[in-house]
C-alpha cells in the first residue's frame, strides 16, 4: 500500500483485476461517499462540490483508468469493467458498504456497481445520466457535431455551453474542472467514448436495492433529461428531481440546492 496519509486526506493506488493501477483520493472523516466523475475526466471533476459533504462523510474519488494518476492501458473499456475498478478500490480500502454518487458516465458505472453489488451500496445518487442502450434518449446530431468539430477550441466552447448556462458562466468564468483530463492520451479518450456509448444497464436496473435519488438539469442536451424518468421507472424506490434551466453541470451551477438535496437524502434513516 503506497498511501500518503494525513488527518483528513489519503492518496494512494489500488490495483484492478488486470493489474492496472487505480489512483484514489479520500478526504474528510466519517462514513464514505464515493463520487464518480464523467467521461474522460479525473477526480478534479468534483473539486467544486466535494467539500459540501464533509460535515457528514468522507469523500472517495477515483481516477478512471485512462485518466489522472491511474494506468492507461490501450484496450477495451466498458462501464461494467469500470464498475469492477470501483469495487477493487473499495476492497483495497476495506470499505464494505458505502453511499455512491455518480454523474454522467460515472452514473452509468454506478448503475452496475449498485446492481451487481447490492450489499455494498447503502444509498445511490445518479446525476445527469442514462440507462443507455436502445431505451435511452440520446443527444441529437447537432450536439454530436458540435463536439466532434475539428477546431479544438470551438469544440471546447461547445462543451462548456452544454455544461453551463451563459448566465452562470458570466458569473463563474472558470477555469472549469469538468471539461476532460488534459493529460489523457488520445487512445484513452477513444476508449472512454466507446465505454459510455456501449453502456446498457436497462435489464439490471430493477436489481438495484439501494434507495435511489435521480438528479438532472431539465435543459441538459448532452444527456437529455428524458432519461431521468426512464431510470426512475426501472429502479425500485427511486425518486427524481429536475433543476429548472440547468444543463449537464447542474451539480456546479445549482450547487447549494443540489448538494443540500444529496446531503438530505443521505441523512435519511435506513436501510
Amino acid at each position: 500500500m503506497t498511501d500518503t496519509d494525513t488527518a483528513r486526506r489519503i492518496r494512494g493506488h489500488a490495483h484492478a483485476l488486470d493489474g492496472t493501477p487505480l489512483a484514489y483520493q479520500r478526504e474528510g472523516t466519517g462514513p464514505p461517499l464515493v463520487l464518480l466523475a464523467g467521461q474522460a475526466n479525473n477526480h478534479h471533476w468534483w473539486d467544486g462540490v466535494r467539500a459540501d459533504f464533509h460535515a457528514t462523510h468522507s469523500t472517495l474519488t477515483v481516477d478512471w483508468r485512462g485518466t489522472g494518476d491511474s494506468g492507461k492501458p490501450d484496450e477495451h473499456y466498458s462501464t461494467q469493467g469500470l464498475a469492477d475498478d470501483v469495487i477493487a478500490v473499495l476492497d483495497h480500502l476495506g470499505i464494505e458498504r458505502t453511499d455512491l454518487y455518480g454523474t454522467s458516465m460515472g452514473g452509468r458505472v454506478a448503475q452496475w456497481v449498485a446492481a451487481r453489488h447490492p450489499s455494498r451500496i447503502r444509498r445511490l445518487v445518479l446525476g445527469c445520466t442514462s440507462p443507455g442502450g436502445p431505451h435511452a434518449t440520446e443527444r441529437d446530431n447537432a450536439v454530436r457535431r458540435s463536439l466532434a468539430q475539428p477546431d479544438a477550441q470551438a469544440a471546447r466552447e461547445a462543451l462548456i455551453d452544454l455544461m453551463y448556462t451563459p448566465a452562470w458562466r458570466s458569473a463563474h468564468p472558470g477555469p472549469y474542472t469538468t471539461l476532460g483530463d488534459p493529460g489523457m492520451p488520445p487512445h484513452a479518450r477513444r476508449r472512454h467514448l466507446v465505454a459510455s456509448n456501449e453502456h446498457d444497464a436497462w435489464d439490471v436496473l430493477p436489481e438495484i436495492a439501494a434507495p435511489t435519488l435521480i438528479l438532472h438539469g431539465d435543459d441538459d442536451r448532452l444527456t437529455p433529461a428524458a432519461n431521468a424518468p426512464l431510470l426512475a421507472s426501472r429502479i425500485p424506490d427511486a425518486r427524481t428531481h429536475l433543476f429548472e434551466g440547468a444543463r449537464h453541470g447542474y451539480f456546479d451551477e445549482c450547487r447549494p440546492r443540489a448538494s443540500a438535496l444529496v446531503s438530505s437524502f443521505l441523512a435519511e434513516p435506513g436501510p
